[in-house]
């Protein structure tokens, strides 16, 4: 089980290494430090509150259903973070690459990847064609955490997994 284990380790390293160090770019530092926000809280709060309060028909319950899944994603965040505390890439590897204010809390899995997939994925079923524009966005803003130096891929893949799982409960218990 330790070579499977280090195996995966050891190539999750290396796509780390790719995307943070391989492919830097003056564009890519502004647009990744940029596009990140998307999953933060404030951005996916206002959009799931202007969704909720301001949309009509499917998009108003697409709001709140995206309000309810980043509501109830967060928990399962919260507690794999407390049970498997994981250091962020760029303080377990000298040479990587960060950006100004850093976080230090434990990395695994993504908050932000959560948070942007638990609110497009309620969107996207609301109106489909939607999702040629957010489900790209969506896998931008997991990438742009890597690019950062603040997840392993791994750490972005769990946190895709869970807010997309999470939506979808939340939408399939709605109706």
């Amino acid at each position: 089980m330790s070579k499977v284990v280090n195996w995966l380790q050891h190539h999750e390293t290396r796509m780390f290494h790719f995307v943070n160090q391989r492919i830097q770019h003056f564009f890519l530092d502004h647009f990744f430090s940029t596009i990140t926000h998307l999953g933060g809280a404030t951005a996916t709060i206002v959009i799931s509150l202007c969704c909720a309060l301001f949309g009509q028909g499917h998009l108003k319950t697409a709001g709140i259903q995206a309000l309810i899944a980043l509501t109830i994603s967060h928990i399962p965040v919260a507690v794999i973070k407390k049970k498997y505390p994981r250091l962020r890439p760029y303080l377990v590897h000298p040479q990587a690459i960060t950006y100004k204010n850093p976080l230090t809390d434990h990395s695994f899995p993504s908050g932000h990847t959560t948070a942007i997939f638990s609110i497009i994925i309620p969107i996207m079923t609301a109106i489909p064609v939607l999702g040629v524009i957010l489900l790209p966005l969506a896998l931008i803003v997991g990438v742009s955490r890597i690019y950062l130096g603040l997840h392993y891929p791994s750490d972005c893949l769990v946190g895709c997994l869970i807010g997309t799982a999470t939506a979808l409960t939340t939408i399939a218990l709605w109706g």
